[in-house]
C-alpha cells in the first residue's frame, strides 16, 4: 500500500475545499486575522528567528508566525496546498518558503537547520514512524535551538474507537473532511495512532531534552462529534470541549524541547 499517494490524493482534494470554507477563514486572514491559537502563541516568541513548520497544510500558521516576526519555511506532502501557500504569500506580500515533500525527506531536501521546528493539530497521526520524524526535527533544529509541538490528545480518538497504543497496520478509511463546506465526497485516508509515552520516548531518543509536556481539557477548533462551546460552561467561546460521563476529556497536548548546544 502506497500511503503517501493515498494521502496526497485525499489532502489535494481536501486543500480545494479547506480554502474555501468558513473553518479556516481565509479571508480573515487576509484582512490580518491570525490563524494560530493561544496554546501556542503563548509558548512560542519567534521574533526574528527562522522556523520550520512540518505539515503545513496551506500556509495559514505559517504565514502567520511570520506576521509574529519569524524568517519562515513551511513543508507539506500536498502539492495543492504549497501552491495555495504560495498564492497566500504573495497575496499578503509575506517573505515565506514552501517546499513540496514528504515529511521523511524534509531535512535531506532543505539542507539547512532552524532556530525553531513547530508542527501541530492533526500531524502525527500521517506518520508511520515516530522515530523517523523525531530524526527529522533533530536535524532540522541549530543546537540550542527549540521544537515546540501542540497535539489533538490520543484520547479522543480512542473514545471514537481507534488505538490509544501504536500499531504497525494502519487505520485505512473512507472520509470526508471536517469543514462546514465539505461535500459528500469522499476518500481513502491512512493513519496511525501514537500513544504519549510513543511520541515523548520518540523525542528523546532523538537526543533532544524535553523542557515542557501540557494537557489541556480544550480544543481551540470545534472538529470533533459533541463538542459543547465554552459559553455553555463558563469558558471562553474559543474553546471547545467534550464531557464524557459529565467530565471534560483531555483534548489537546503541547510538548517543549530543545536540542542540546
Amino acid at each position: 500500500m502506497d500511503y503517501l499517494a493515498l494521502n496526497k490524493a485525499a489532502w489535494d482534494a481536501r486543500t480545494k475545499t479547506h480554502v474555501g470554507s468558513k473553518f479556516y477563514d481565509v479571508a480573515g486572514f487576509l484582512e490580518g486575522k491570525s490563524s494560530l491559537n493561544e496554546i501556542e502563541l503563548s509558548a512560542l516568541d519567534v521574533k526574528g528567528k527562522s522556523l520550520l513548520h512540518l505539515q503545513c497544510h496551506f500556509g495559514l500558521d505559517t504565514l502567520s508566525w511570520a506576521r509574529e516576526g519569524a524568517k519562515v519555511t513551511g513543508v507539506d506532502l500536498s502539492s495543492v496546498a504549497i501552491e495555495q501557500a504560495q498564492q497566500l504569500a504573495t497575496k499578503t506580500d509575506i517573505d515565506a518558503e514552501f517546499v513540496c515533500c514528504d515529511l521523511y525527506s524534509a531535512a535531506a531536501t532543505l539542507q539547512r537547520q532552524f532556530d525553531v521546528v513547530f508542527t501541530s493539530y492533526g500531524a502525527i497521526c500521517w506518520l508511520p514512524d515516530l522515530d523517523k520524524w523525531a530524526e527529522v526535527i533533530a536535524s532540522s533544529l541549530k543546537a540550542g535551538g527549540q521544537f515546540y509541538m501542540v497535539e489533538f490528545h490520543p484520547v479522543e480518538a480512542m473514545l471514537e474507537g481507534y488505538s490509544y497504543f501504536a500499531q504497525e497496520q494502519a487505520d485505512v478509511e473512507q472520509e470526508g473532511t471536517y469543514t462546514e463546506n465539505a461535500s459528500d465526497e469522499k476518500h481513502t485516508m491512512v493513519t496511525w495512532p501514537h500513544s504519549l509515552a510513543n511520541v515523548i520516548s520518540a523525542l528523546l531518543k532523538a537526543g533532544l531534552c524535553l523542557q515542557q509536556f501540557s494537557e489541556f481539557d480544550y480544543s481551540p477548533y470545534n472538529c470533533f462529534a459533541d463538542m459543547i462551546a465554552g459559553g455553555q460552561l463558563g469558558e471562553s467561546d474559543e474553546r471547545y470541549y467534550i464531557l464524557h460521563q459529565q467530565q471534560r476529556i483531555p483534548l489537546c497536548f503541547s510538548i517543549a524541547a530543545t536540542k542540546p548546544a
